[in-house]
C-alpha cells in the first residue's frame, strides 16, 4: 500500500494531522518530519530522510507520496532525498498539492489501492479543488464572506 510522508515546519501540527488521516484511511501507513531538533519551528533534512525511509518501509516497497507546508520546507526535502539510493528515490512522488486536503484525499485513495502516480495524482488535485459550494453568498472584492 502506498504510505504518505508528511513535512512541515510543525511537529505539532503533523501529528494532528497523522491522527486526523488515520481516521479517514487507518490502514495507511503516515510518517512524519516536523520541526527542528530543538523542537522549534523548521525542517531538518535528516528529519525528513528517517520519515521517507520509514515510509518506504511500510509501504513494502508500493511506493510513498510526500505532501509539505511551506514552500522551504522543499529545501530540506529535496536535500534528504539527495541522500536516498536512486531506487528508493524512484518509489518517492512528491506532491504540490495543500497538506492537509491533500493527504487526507491521497490517503482514501491509497486504502483504495491505487497507484503511486493516482495518489499523488490526487493529492495534487486538491490545489484546485474549491472550498466552497458554488452557491456561497457573495464575494465582494472576490473574497469569501460569512454570513
Amino acid at each position: 500500500m502506498i504510505a504518505l510522508a508528511l513535512v512541515g515546519h510543525s511537529d505539532e501540527l503533523l501529528r494532528a494531522l497523522r491522527v486526523m488521516v488515520a481516521q479517514a484511511a487507518p490502514a495507511v501507513p503516515v510518517t512524519i518530519a516536523g520541526g527542528t531538533a530543538s523542537g522549534g519551528l523548521g525542517t531538518s533534512s535528516p528529519g525528513i530522510q528517517e520519515a521517507l525511509a520509514a515510509a518506504l518501509r511500510a509501504s513494502d516497497g508500493d511506493g510513498v507520496v510526500v505532501l509539505f507546508d511551506l514552500g522551504s520546507a522543499s529545501l530540506a526535502l529535496e536535500i534528504a532525498l539527495e541522500e536516498l539510493p536512486d531506487g528508493d528515490r524512484a518509489r518517492i512522488a512528491v506532491s504540490e498539492g495543500p497538506l492537509v486536503e491533500g493527504a487526507v484525499r491521497a490517503a482514501v485513495e491509497a486504502a483504495g489501492g491505487a497507484s503511486l502516480e493516482q495518489v499523488c495524482a490526487v493529492a495534487d488535485a486538491e490545489r484546485v479543488t474549491p472550498k466552497l459550494p458554488p452557491d456561497w453568498p457573495d464575494r465582494p472584492g472576490g473574497r469569501a464572506v460569512a454570513r
